[in-house]
């Protein structure tokens, strides 16, 4: 597995057994082709989430980026994304009060951008928390379609998460391209959206 060409989209697959939940990342060309897996990473079920390390390589041997909670059990915890030697290149941090009725974030680089990311649909969001509250759903997938908007402060669109209808977990990641050439790191971008899934509970 290799690091992608500059591309603005990407999937996102999560595996789920009985074990561990898995992460898969795949460019996805302007044709809409799917490449190879250009990132994985596995995590014990019970574990807890403030780290998830993605690889380059099935045996997870060769790091590429990584996700870790500055502080442990934290509900407004924030996360700093990490590059291959543990180096800071971006973080996010879950807007507590806000997420009480729309899953909200906020997102940085070390460019100095701030992005805010909230649920695009708030009749969803609504619906979302009514199942999880049900006692009879369990551990049952989450029917609903969520997708999530982050935005700059100019109103721009930095990076996009839409679930896919699919029996398995799957997202579309798209990290536009500004007019001036900048794009969000796709490692960060990445980041945030696993988070999306692994931290929604939180």
């Amino acid at each position: 597995m290799s690091q992608p060409a500059v591309t603005e989209r990407y999937s996102l697959r999560q595996k789920i057994t009985l074990m561990v939940n898995r992460y898969e990342v795949r460019a996805v060309d302007a044709a809409g082709a799917e490449g190879p897996v250009i990132a994985v990473a596995q995590q014990k079920r019970m574990a807890f989430k403030e780290q998830v390390t993605f690889y380059a390589d099935e045996a997870r041997t060769r790091p590429v980026f990584s996700f870790k909670a500055r502080t442990r059990l934290d509900l407004g915890a924030t996360y700093d994304v990490l590059d291959a030697s543990g180096a800071p290149i971006g973080w996010f941090r879950k807007d507590f009060r806000k997420s009480l009725l729309r899953s909200s974030w906020h997102l940085g680089t070390l460019d100095g951008l701030e992005a805010f990311g909230t649920e695009r649909n708030p009749r969803v969001a609504v619906l979302r928390r009514v199942w999880d509250v049900l006692p009879v759903v369990g551990d049952l997938p989450v029917p609903f379609l969520f997708h999530f908007d982050f935005t700059a402060p100019d109103g721009s669109v930095v990076l996009t998460s839409e679930r896919r209808r699919s029996i398995r977990d799957r997202y579309d990641i798209h990290l536009p391209q500004a007019s001036n050439g900048w794009q969000l790191d796709w490692r960060v971008g990445l980041a945030m959206a696993v988070a999306l899934d692994a931290l929604q509970s939180r």
